[in-house]
């Protein structure tokens, strides 16, 4: 062979080595350490992380699989994940002090496109949502991103990219007065508290036993009701007040519905400032007088 020859299939080598190295490196973007990121910041990228969600010694659940989501995509692909997400769920019902946070993973690199400020957020956002729809409130659960340069994408997809943590706020006196309302019977009227600033009414065992029953009462007859009937303390004016009562009794009759109960049987009162249970003459009074009474008709 002359050198000539020799020299143009070296070249021909050279070049279809370089065109392969390309595609696969830099348009597939395969050359990188498969997988993942993992559901904690400081764990390593490595083939296949596992879920794990842990809460001290209360909670332990883990999955042989993770989230999925496509590279610069929002959308988690929950498959593999569901049976955990729901026990997650059925956890926090039990302790509705509990606070849950999300925290979203994302790659430097990766393409926004989404509504929100980043795709972490974006990714713990649409996680979040899932909980909402499962009628857990929407107050008790915080979001929040993270950049993780160390994931890795197998070939366009993401295997992992959420976190949880938990936090327990300290109890407030409308947590106090929630607890102190015990389940007597779907007929005898219990009150429902809301910390300042949120309109997710504070669940307990016994409120929970309440609804719980109330959805088994309300489906076995028809033309039975469940009434709510907000109510406020005195700060403000009148109108005003009876304003916020009906707004109170509006948001827990959406948390009804959502928790399972029919809206065609669900109806809403306001009283406003005019019906207290406690005076408003001290802080601890005018608390117990920001409710939402429920009961059955």
């Amino acid at each position: 062979m002359s050198k000539n020859s020799t020299f143009l299939w070296v070249s021909l080598i050279v070049w279809m080595a370089g065109s392969t190295w390309w595609h696969v490196c830099k348009i597939k973007q395969l050359c990188d350490a498969p997988l993942v990121a993992s559901g904690s910041p400081s764990a390593e990228a490595i083939e296949a992380v596992p879920l794990s969600i842990v809460d001290g010694t209360s909670l332990s659940l883990t999955s042989s699989g993770n989230f999925g989501f496509a590279k610069s995509g929002a959308s988690a692909n929950l498959t593999a994940v569901k049976t955990e997400l729901d026990s997650l769920a059925a956890y926090l019902r039990a302790n509705p002090k509990k606070k849950l946070i999300i925290t979203g993973y994302y790659h430097s690199t990766e393409v926004n496109d989404s509504k929100w400020p980043d795709l972490g957020i974006a990714r713990a956002e649409g996680i979040k949502q899932y909980y909402v729809d499962l009628g857990l409130p929407a107050a008790g659960i915080q979001t929040k991103s993270e950049i993780q340069d160390a994931i890795r994408f197998s070939p366009d997809s993401l295997s992992g990219g959420i976190g949880f943590a938990f936090e327990t706020p300290a109890a407030t006196k409308e947590d106090a007065l929630a607890e102190a309302q015990k389940y007597q019977g779907l007929f005898k009227p219990l009150d429902l508290y809301f910390n300042t600033g949120s309109t997710d009414y504070i669940q307990t065992a016994d409120n929970r036993k309440f609804v719980e029953e109330a959805i088994k009462y309300l489906a076995a007859n028809k033309d039975k009701k469940l009434l709510l009937t907000g109510h406020t303390d005195n700060t403000g004016n009148q109108a005003g007040n009876l304003e916020l009562s009906k707004k109170r009794a509006g948001e827990v009759k959406k948390q009804l519905v959502s928790a399972g109960l029919p809206e065609n049987q669900l109806m809403t009162s306001a009283k406003g400032q005019t019906a207290p249970k406690e005076a408003n003459t001290t802080p601890e009074g005018r608390a117990a007088n920001r409710r939402v009474e429920i009961v059955v008709q």
